[in-house]
């Protein structure tokens, strides 16, 4: 065993099923090198032997012995060859992601959208199924998405082993419930994961779809430096998503930050209203812009660009919102996101932050979304990476 074994400290993968083995056994010492090697290669992507030693501090026949088990265990594989400034072309070895894969979901009213996710979070393409064509129950939409994304970017569809779902519900996820449930029809109140997971034979996390897109905007939007943010979402409907040091909160049952049934004792003034939604929400703002009630959202949002009339309209309404969510939780940050937001920009952003002040909040940062592909989406993979490399780790040979 090289000197340099013991030199990582490398931890239990979180949720791994391992063989239980005593510590500074050769055994253990063998599992714990081999798990720091497939770390670096999921880390830096193909590595030779050489460079996997220097990485590691190991010597390079102990690297080469990491990859021969890694090799056998079908966790790595030859990639390439690369030369070198003197002699023969050395060959890189690289992490399978054939052996286990993921599906990102996110739930729409109208439409379904997914995406393949392996363990180097590799760019495969966005698929959108209409909901229309389908029979509405959780296992039937789970398992559309499944192959549809698998299809698209031509993988084994029986390699999915896990899927992270968002949904514009609460969801209680210590009881499996959902709660607000107004676009999944066909969706029960509880056992919605366990009947995904009996169905498919997959492991699903399913998540609040704002919840998802604040957990993108932490991990590289705009708000990856503060100490806390709120995300204002306006799409069909609304929400807000609440990060408290890198922790998303998420309530007792799984309803914090569902203020589009918060309820308005008083009309806006533009608008008689009963609740947040009436004044945020889809089809209050294709009113606004003078749309097509019977369209779809999506498909009319856009017209927001350039409108200053309605943007300063949609901007009163936001900080009217946005005024008890300030008050309860005094964020350093208020993230603009959805397709509202993004649509109407920067201008949207500056209007609010002015509003804000005006209302005893002076100091507060508010911001539009940096995340330009589907935030839900990212947040979704971003959780399945974590899981698809820790079910990698396990399968590591411990004798």
């Amino acid at each position: 065993m090289d000197d340099h074994a013991t030199r990582f400290n490398v931890s239990e993968p979180k949720g791994a099923v391992m063989t239980q083995i005593d510590a500074g056994t050769s055994t253990w010492l063998r599992a714990r090198n081999d798990r720091t090697a497939l770390q670096l290669l999921l880390t830096h992507g193909p590595l030779t032997r050489t460079q996997l030693g220097e990485l590691s501090g190991m010597s390079k026949p102990t690297a080469g012995q990491m990859l021969t088990r890694l090799e056998r265990a079908e966790l790595v594989h030859q990639v390439g060859e690369v030369s070198g400034s003197r002699g023969p072309m050395a060959t890189s070895y690289g992490v399978r992601v054939d052996q286990v894969a993921g599906v990102a979901v996110s739930m729409h009213a109208e439409t379904i959208q997914a995406v393949v996710v392996d363990a180097l979070d590799t760019v495969h393409p966005i698929v959108e199924i209409p909901v229309d064509s389908l029979a509405r129950s959780p296992e039937e939409d789970v398992r559309a998405a499944i192959t549809a994304a698998s299809r698209a970017a031509e993988i084994d569809e029986k390699t999915v082993g896990v899927v992270a779902v968002g949904v514009q519900a609460a969801v209680w996820r210590d009881r499996d419930g959902l709660s607000l449930t107004d676009t999944l029809p066909g969706w029960p109140a509880e056992g919605a994961r366990a009947r995904i997971e009996a169905a498919l034979n997959v492991e699903v996390t399913l998540e609040n779809d704002v919840n998802l897109a604040t957990m993108a905007e932490r991990a590289s939007g705009v708000a990856q430096n503060v100490s806390s943010f709120a995300l204002l979402w306006l799409g069909d409907g609304i929400g807000v998503g609440v990060d408290l040091d890198g922790v998303i909160h998420r309530g007792a049952s799984g309803r914090a930050g569902e203020i589009g049934y918060l309820p308005l004792t008083e009309p806006d003034g533009d608008v008689p209203s009963t609740d947040t939604t009436d004044l945020l929400g889809g089809p209050a703002v294709v009113e606004l812009i003078g749309g097509d009630a019977s369209a779809r959202y999506a498909d009319q949002v856009a017209e927001l660009a350039g409108r200053t009339d309605a943007t300063v309209v949609l901007a009163n309404r936001v900080a009217r919102a946005l005024d008890p969510v300030l008050a309860v939780l005094d964020p350093a940050m208020v993230v603009l996101g959805g397709p509202t937001c993004l649509a109407a920009g920067e201008g949207l952003s500056e209007l609010v932050a002015e509003r804000s002040s005006e209302a005893s909040h002076p100091e507060l940062e508010v911001r539009l979304s940096g995340i330009e592909v589907s935030s839900v989406l990212l947040g979704a993979r971003q959780l399945l990476v974590e899981q698809i490399r820790t079910r990698l780790e396990a399968r590591i040979p411990v004798d």
